[in-house]
């Protein structure tokens, strides 16, 4: 009985699955923290992340953030190649592409924030932004959520 009961839950999980893009290929994530504790290692690298959503672009669903206890990372995908849906947040995904190192001027930075901003209706002042700076996302190519 335990048995079936098992393979019931099991089958359950599996249907509420979502997946997007290419798929997994990596047998297992690192933690988030591990990467961004030394990202140069990974930049270039397909790797696979795990966390909570976050947040999800809302104009586009092209990119998701995932949060891993408190360590978080930006899952970008090129548009309309994969569409995260809104009522994502909250849920687990899992995540692999490719890790990205991005360099971003004070003015990239500006611009970069004042996207994010339009993109979820909040009000934005250039001046919040004091400088550059160095972040690391994943160029996605698939994902799996999970309720």
């Amino acid at each position: 009985m335990r048995k079936v009961a098992l393979a019931l839950a099991m089958a359950a999980c599996a249907m509420a699955a979502e997946k997007f893009g290419k798929g997994l290929t990596l047998s297992q994530p690192t933690p988030v923290a591990t990467i961004l504790a030394s990202p140069d290692q990974y930049v270039g690298k397909t790797v696979q992340v795990r966390g909570k959503v976050s947040e999800v672009c809302t104009m586009m669903g092209c990119w998701m953030q995932l949060v891993d206890n408190k360590d978080g990372m930006r899952i970008k995908v090129n548009d309309g190649e994969i569409m995260f849906p809104k009522d994502a947040v909250g849920k687990t995904a899992t995540a692999e592409g490719l890790l990205k190192k991005l360099v971003l001027s004070k003015a990239q930075a500006i611009a970069r924030a004042k996207h994010e901003a339009e993109e979820q209706g909040r009000k934005f002042d250039p001046a919040s932004v004091k400088s550059g700076g160095t972040l690391y996302q994943l160029q996605g190519t698939g994902a799996v959520l999970v309720d």
